[in-house]
């Protein structure tokens, strides 16, 4: 059944929503939607105190490892953690209290999809696929096609996100999130295409995120996905200075399923 999944994104060490595809290296380019002035670990006991398993904490770009750390110590075994993961510190940070960690930028060297990268982050988690998240987060190249995006959403890498990409993965990972990263941050609703699509392809658990703006918006994933697809919303919710989304309705939402 559908469930709304909530998301801690670091950036520069804060908790922050950003507009996903102005995510690059120039800060000027960079569109914020929030920055709290509460650190990590406020919002990691939120989730842990309303019982909303499956939490990802995101790591965009360098200077966030002690706030991550900062998270997953006040709800060890409850958050995933992704950002900068590879095959030499996946297993660190399930040490460091992870439920899991999530993997994207690693597996496409040049752009290009690995499947040794893919396979010796398993090894380092003991091939434990319950450990490992794959993240497809993607970006629309076509009227119904999606490529798979890396270093922060801005390289477009030779994976398209279908039927059969889906298939070879899941045999790997025990989940996927994928961000719709064209809607990102902007509150214009999610890819309902994507969501639909989704459904269809993905026989594991799959977490979408881009675009939700209220409420209603999980019942419309509920109805796309028929129950198979979570749902991420970020800079709608009132925690993170929206006014779109109550974050105490989603928890409501969650118990009633």
């Amino acid at each position: 059944m559908t469930r709304f999944r909530p998301c801690i994104d670091l950036h520069a060490g804060q908790v922050k929503q950003i507009v996903g595809g102005t995510l690059d290296s120039s800060s000027a380019a960079l569109q914020t939607n929030f920055v709290s002035h509460l650190p990590p670990a406020h919002f990691a006991r939120l989730y842990r105190d309303n019982e909303l398993t499956g939490a990802h904490v995101i790591m965009l770009g360098p200077g966030n490892v002690d706030a991550a750390k900062e998270a997953l110590g006040a709800w060890r075994g409850g958050l995933q953690v992704g950002g900068g993961i590879s095959d030499e510190n996946a297993r660190e940070w399930i040490d460091a209290g992870a439920e899991k960690v999530i993997i994207t930028s690693f597996l496409f060297p040049d752009g290009k999809f690995s499947q040794r990268r893919l396979e010796a982050v398993l090894e380092a988690l003991g091939n434990d696929k319950s450990k490992l998240v794959i993240d497809l987060s993607c970006r629309k190249t076509g009227e119904q096609t999606w490529h798979v995006a890396m270093n922060k959403w801005q390289k477009i890498t030779d994976m398209e996100v279908n039927q059969e990409s889906i298939k070879s993965l899941e045999p790997y990972c025990s989940e996927f999130l994928i961000h719709a990263a064209d809607n990102e941050g902007l509150q214009k609703g999610v890819d309902e295409e994507l969501v639909a699509r989704l459904s269809e392809w993905c026989s594991i658990p799959v977490t979408y995120a881009g675009g939700a703006r209220h409420l209603e918006d999980l019942e419309l994933v509920k109805q796309l996905s028929q129950g198979k697809v979570d749902l991420t919303i970020g800079s709608a919710l009132d925690c993170f200075g929206g006014e779109g989304v109550a974050f105490d309705d989603c928890v409501t939402w969650n118990r009633s399923q």
